[in-house]
């Protein structure tokens, strides 16, 4: 047996476990495959002003990423980009979405529309709090 640490991408190793994780979760959950979702908006000239990304797997949408550029923040753009993309989950059979932020991000955006802490990490030096959000869909 040989260990390593490597410093650097390596794609071919990451896409290795990556399959070897999905064959073991088959074993447990079946072989249902992770579909992406994202909703995006863009400005009159066709740049992305905000968005949500993730995927959606064993009846979840698991929400990677929402960004949404700072001039059109407070103005329910982010809501209006979770609603298209939690509804598009819906339709796909979530029954549930998963969320973590940081402190100075998002958690109470993620409140506002119905999401519960069910996790949060806090107490390490120089590192904000990391919040854990759920959100059942009815």
């Amino acid at each position: 047996m040989k260990f390593e640490v490597l410093s650097s991408n390596h794609s071919e190793i990451f896409e290795t476990l990556v399959s070897e994780l999905r064959e073991f979760n088959f074993s447990h959950m079946g072989t249902e495959k992770s579909k992406p979702l994202s909703a995006i908006a863009k400005d009159e000239n066709g740049n992305i002003i905000g968005g949500v990304s993730g995927r959606t797997i064993y009846n979840q949408f698991l929400i990677e990423v929402l960004w949404v550029s700072d001039s059109f923040r407070g103005q329910g753009l982010g809501r209006d980009l979770m609603a298209l993309a939690e509804g598009e989950a819906k339709l796909r059979g979530c029954l549930a979405a998963q969320v973590d932020t940081l402190s100075f991000q998002a958690p109470d955006f993620y409140q506002k529309l119905g999401f519960e802490v069910v996790g949060k990490i806090d107490g390490i030096p120089d590192s904000p709090e990391r919040y854990f959000l759920v959100k059942r869909y009815r």
